[in-house]
């Protein structure tokens, strides 16, 4: 299974499953309705203020009872297809743009054609950026061959 790196706001680094945000795994057969803050903090390796912050951008839309927040399978799922599309490279903008989609005439379909296209789209994108830091890391290489090598002239 694939391991990647997400960025948190709060600049947190962690380990998600591809798999798993992708809904591929047997760990996805829950038939809880509800979940609290911390279980999906733990589920997904996020941190409480993560799913505040993804709240507030509208995102996610758990019920309130009292001081707790109570999400439901849809914020789940919401929160699963949130951070695929981190992973991928989308912002937050574009990833609720992608999810609004299911909720339009004919979404579920919908929303997948859309998907692929925005995947396909981003894929060349990202080979396009691999294809630039590779160049730049060529240049760099020699960049500092060229300052070291100036360096040890002057020593000599």
């Amino acid at each position: 299974m694939a391991n990647v790196k997400l960025a948190e706001p709060a600049d947190e680094a962690i380990a998600v499953d591809v798999d798993f945000l992708l809904g591929r795994g047997a760990d996805d057969d829950t038939q809880q309705e509800v979940f609290k803050i911390g279980d999906l903090s733990r589920e997904f390796g996020v941190t409480l203020r993560t799913l505040r912050f993804y709240e507030d951008r509208g995102l996610l839309s758990p019920q309130r009872r009292g001081t707790t927040r109570l999400y439901s399978r849809q914020d789940r799922t919401r929160l699963r297809l949130i951070l695929l599309a981190k992973m991928l490279g989308f912002s937050l903008t574009e990833a609720k743009q992608l999810i609004e989609i299911y909720h339009q005439p004919g979404g579920k379909r919908r929303q997948l054609e859309v998907a692929l296209e925005r995947f396909q789209e981003q894929h060349e994108i990202l080979h396009q950026q691999k294809r630039e830091i590779e160049d730049s890391i060529r240049a760099m290489d020699a960049s500092i061959a060229h300052v070291e090598q100036t360096l040890r002239d002057w020593q000599n």
